[in-house]
């Protein structure tokens, strides 16, 4: 009675308890196999735990540049296509006339530059403070639906910056003069040129700039090659 006294809530005879209950030694035994597997899969745990962290807040050092890209460079390091042109052959007049219209010569080379580059993604226009740039222009610019930008001759700066700070990216025209076109072009980062001959208005420049600032020229002729009888008398 004793022995059932000291142990109420065991039922069954002791010769079984004997043989069922592990001794202190294998206790132990089996604690230590548990406590390792349960450290185990904690340590599972924890590893998948900090691998699924580290997806979500750190991307590869490739697409974070990605992004960087798409949110500040893409636009800037898309090229930006600027084509020039001299204006079209002016007609016949005065000397005291500094600001003559384009010639029936110089409005076939306009309707020459409608039907090359009507469909050439063009984006923005800009001719100068005289007619002769604004007439070479108008039959492409009405053909793609734009308002020229009026730029004056002298402020070559001033038409960079703006074609930098609002055309970048995009495909612009420009209609100058002999002696601003390779200015221009020069100020964009292209090569350096020489003033354009006074009889010489078949020349078309196409430069593309990179996001870097690099810039390559393609100089092509367009039009009739014939200059206009008495075309240099006036610079221009």
């Amino acid at each position: 009675m004793k022995r059932n006294q000291s142990y109420p809530f065991m039922c069954v005879p002791i010769g079984l308890i004997s043989h069922n209950i592990p001794k202190r030694g294998a206790f132990v035994g089996i604690w230590r196999k548990q406590l390792t597997r349960l450290s185990l899969c904690l340590l599972g745990v924890l590893c998948v735990s900090a691998v699924a962290v580290g997806n979500l807040t750190n991307e590869p050092s490739g697409a974070i540049s990605s992004h960087t890209a798409l949110g500040t460079s893409s636009v800037n390091q898309t090229p930006t296509t600027v084509i020039l042109v001299r204006h079209a052959e002016k007609a016949i007049v005065p000397p005291e006339n500094k600001d003559p219209d384009i010639s029936m010569a110089g409005l076939a080379r306009a309707q020459e530059l409608a039907r090359m580059l009507g469909d050439s993604g063009i984006k923005a226009i800009y001719v100068t403070q005289f007619k002769r740039t604004q007439q070479t222009v108008k039959p492409l610019a009405d053909k793609l639906g734009l308002t020229a930008t009026q730029v004056q001759a002298n402020k070559t700066a001033d038409l960079v910056k703006q074609i930098r700070e609002q055309n970048a990216g995009q495909t612009v025209f420009i209609a100058g003069h002999n002696n601003t076109v390779p200015e221009i072009i020069a100020a964009l980062g292209g090569p350096t040129l020489p003033i354009i001959p006074e009889t010489e208005f078949d020349n078309l420049y196409v430069l593309t700039v990179q996001g870097d600032g690099t810039a390559k020229l393609l100089k092509l002729k367009y039009g009739s090659p014939l200059p206009a009888s008495g075309q240099g008398m006036m610079k221009q």
